[in-house]
């Protein structure tokens, strides 16, 4: 079997395996192996084949892998407007049913509907925001 052929069949494994752990540094070696292949497909004795993954792995382990890994571990963007309000507290100031009514969330008058169109919220009560749709707080009561 011919090396540059080894070569691709170690790219493709660690390709897969890449796939089912997600380490990104199995990935990097899947692409040393690629870049061996074609260095051997194009008639690189073996042990230069071995230095060229060795040191392809060596860079991209080292020094490419951990700007993929901090691109991929990127904190959440702070959420504001009105993705902001989804998860807060709501004072219910008129009853709110699947059809409508009102709610102040931090301070502002919102119409709402209850998440569930069966419940009745009665005036007074304090609800999750689930969700907003338009210029309508979804809403559901607290426990």
């Amino acid at each position: 079997m011919d090396p540059w052929l080894i070569w691709l069949i170690v790219a493709a494994i660690c390709a897969v395996a890449e796939i089912l752990t997600l380490t990104a540094a199995l990935g990097m070696l899947g692409a040393a192996a690629l870049i061996t292949a074609g260095g051997a497909a194009l008639g690189l004795p073996l042990p230069l084949q071995f230095v060229v993954f060795t040191m392809v792995a060596t860079v991209s382990v080292l020094f490419v892998r951990p700007l993929a890994l901090r691109h991929v571990r990127r904190p959440q963007a702070a959420r504001f407007g009105v993705d902001a309000l989804v998860g807060r507290a709501a004072y219910v100031t008129s009853e709110v049913t699947g059809r409508g009514g009102r709610v102040r969330i931090d301070g502002e008058e919102w119409t709402a509907r209850a998440y569930d169109e069966t419940l009745e919220i009665p005036a007074g009560t304090t609800v999750d925001v689930i969700e907003i749709s338009g210029a309508t707080a979804l809403v559901y009561p607290r426990d």
